[in-house]
């Protein structure tokens, strides 16, 4: 009998951008699957709105903030599975990594790797990751579609920079299997049929490295 990638695995990791719909797939996955869901929660870091408002100001602040709240959801995780139930998550402390780089100056960098030496628990790698991605443009629409104040200022060049640095990170990301997803033309939110087709890719991954890209 052929494996099912989807109900094999235990820890499931769904990434991606902002904008990109990882949050609303993890949602929808831990629903399918009767698993524990484990979010970011962005709305509680006070620093957000406004590094979006000045970067260089406040890139370290939301940094640091965001690396003790990605820290407290992890412990969380012994806790979290104690009904032996799969967990599903909207984030992977390593790309924690990814937003250092993209936002800090050098010697904020230089302190922020040091705080993560030492206060970073050692990574509980997932089964499976759903990278998903979109274009800078689409994932600008779908920020001011869903409207939060937090978001307002957020730029399309922002966009395409994270975008490139995602990209960046999953060419040589090796800890679990990874399906990549384009995200363009299917809408696993509203859809229950473009739900279905992307669980039944899943279920079917054989390799380390696979594409999911439906056209239009």
């Amino acid at each position: 009998m052929l494996r099912n990638a989807l109900t094999a695995a235990r820890r499931i990791a769904v990434e991606g951008p902002i904008g990109v719909g990882k949050t609303s797939l993890a949602h929808r996955l831990a629903n399918h699957l009767d698993a524990q869901l484990l979010l970011e929660q962005p709305e509680h870091n006070p620093f957000i709105s406004r590094f979006y408002e000045d970067q260089e100001r406040f890139a370290l602040a939301t940094q640091l903030a965001f690396l003790l709240q990605r820290i407290d959801r992890l412990r969380s995780l012994p806790a979290a599975e104690d009904d032996g139930r799969p967990l599903v998550s909207d984030f992977l402390l390593e790309k924690d990594a990814l937003f250092a780089l993209l936002t800090l100056a050098a010697d904020e960098h230089e302190l922020y790797r040091q705080m993560y030496q030492h206060l970073a628990p050692q990574p509980l790698h997932p089964d499976l990751v759903i990278y998903l991605q979109a274009r800078p443009e689409t994932l600008l629409a779908r920020i001011r579609k869903r409207g939060r104040d937090m978001e307002r200022r957020i730029g399309d060049a922002y966009l395409g920079v994270l975008s490139e640095s995602y990209m960046r990170f999953f060419h040589t990301y090796e800890a679990a299997p990874v399906l990549v997803v384009n995200c363009e033309n299917i809408d696993f939110v509203d859809s229950d049929d473009d739900f279905q087709l992307l669980v039944k890719r899943i279920e079917g991954m054989r390799g380390q490295r696979e594409f999911f890209n439906r056209g239009e």
